[in-house]
């Protein structure tokens, strides 16, 4: 009898840190200098603010600002542009915990947006509910990788005077239509999670050309007046005037996170060639598996493959676990966005009970309701996506409706 497949490796274990990043946090652990900020020689340049300077060359922003999470990149951005008690703001259903919890972290009300069936934002759903709500913000999240029609996004915030604050944590160097992800937006925010596409464990960016809200964003995250040792500094009179009118939060990103990062930097193109060469061998492995409905990516987009998607069909959700159970079984962790609580990294609007007066969103629930992901790893190889397609038409096998 044939035995059933098995994977052997773990496909959430993130690539190693290079070398020369380890060498460099054991020479910080010996200064023990692990702070960003505090009296050093006038001139001399930090890690973090080293970074800085090195993340806005790439993104081709004026301004990049590191702090400790991308969640905490997303409030001190809101808060930089004068979100307040009880404001609305316009936000993807499908996307993941930080992000409405960084809206409520603000005071404000998360209004969500439906979602269309390649995983964006529903363009429809947006105009309708950009006019029928007083949000003035649009806080867009690239969630898992997928990268919406920003020409007609950007359409749409100029047909309803929203500011565009964009949520990159899964769409750093990745493009639309040719330019980067990060650069459409009035603000943009990135994650250096362990998960994403530099990892630091912990940390995030906050990248924009706006003099006044990075210099809001810099006093908030916790400067302690040191303004001038940030990378990317603006003017002084723009910090004179907000800082002492903005609350110190203590959001900083470490030195030890900044030297981890500069260490990877210069290899992130490559790194994203990677994962996107995986995540394609990949989904031509599972590409017409029965029962598989993978999610269809416009030619614009030049997309960063760090995780793979798709939708269990027809079977009810009910029948999923046992699906879910059957790839744990055989060494394959998928994640499901249809449980009813939330699970590890996964979660859905409707289990964010802190948000009142919850909506009805129909196309987003049939769509979350089969929907599975995948985390994929640089080195994927063509052994290895066979033995994932083949797990997953053996469980789905073994879960028929």
């Amino acid at each position: 009898m044939k035995m059933p497949p098995h994977l052997t490796r773990d496909l959430g274990k993130p690539d190693a840190i290079p070398e020369a990043g380890i060498a460099k946090v054991a020479e910080l652990l010996r200064e023990g200098r692990l702070c960003r900020y505090g009296e050093v020689p006038a001139g001399e340049l930090t890690q973090t603010a080293a970074f800085e300077r090195e993340f806005a060359t790439y993104i081709g922003r004026d301004y990049a600002m590191a702090v400790n999470s991308c969640g905490c990149a997303l409030y001190l951005t809101l808060k930089a542009l004068g979100v307040a008690e009880g404001d609305e703001v316009l936000m993807n259903a499908f996307t993941l915990a930080p992000v409405p919890g960084a809206v409520a972290h603000a005071g404000a009300q998360p209004v969500f947006v439906e979602t269309a069936p390649n995983l964006t934002v529903d363009l429809e759903s947006l105009d309708r509910m950009a006019a029928e709500s007083s949000a003035r913000i649009l806080l867009l999240s690239h969630m898992r990788g997928h990268i919406a029609d920003m020409r007609a996004v950007l359409d749409l915030c100029v047909k309803h005077d929203l500011i565009l604050v964009e949520d990159c944590a899964h769409t750093l160097g990745a493009r639309w239509n040719g330019q980067l992800s990060g650069t459409f937006g009035h603000v943009a925010c990135f994650s250096t999670q362990a998960y994403k596409h530099l990892n630091s464990g912990e940390g995030g960016i906050v990248a924009t050309d706006d003099t006044e809200v990075a210099a809001k964003v810099i006093a908030r995250s916790g400067s302690y007046m040191f303004h001038e040792q940030n990378g990317t500094v603006p003017p002084p009179a723009t910090l004179d005037a907000v800082k002492l009118a903005t609350p110190n939060c203590s959001m900083r990103m470490s030195e030890v996170h900044a030297v981890l990062l500069r260490a990877q930097l210069p290899d992130l193109d490559e790194r994203c060639r990677l994962w996107t060469r995986s995540h394609d061998l990949l989904r031509d492995a599972v590409k017409g598996t029965p029962g598989l409905t993978l999610i269809e990516r416009d030619p614009r987009e030049a997309y960063v493959g760090s995780s793979f998607q798709f939708v269990v069909t027809p079977r009810p959700p009910a029948s999923i676990p046992n699906f879910i159970a059957a790839c744990g079984a055989r060494g394959l962790h998928v994640k499901w966005f249809g449980l009813a609580e939330p699970k590890g990294f996964t979660s859905r609007y409707s289990t964010w009970r802190y948000v009142e007066d919850p909506q009805s969103l129909p196309a987003t629930d049939r769509i979350l309701d089969g929907l599975c992901d995948i985390r994929v790893p640089t080195d994927l190889d063509a052994q290895d996506c066979a033995t994932i397609a083949a797990i997953l038409r053996d469980a789905l096998d073994r879960t028929e409706p």
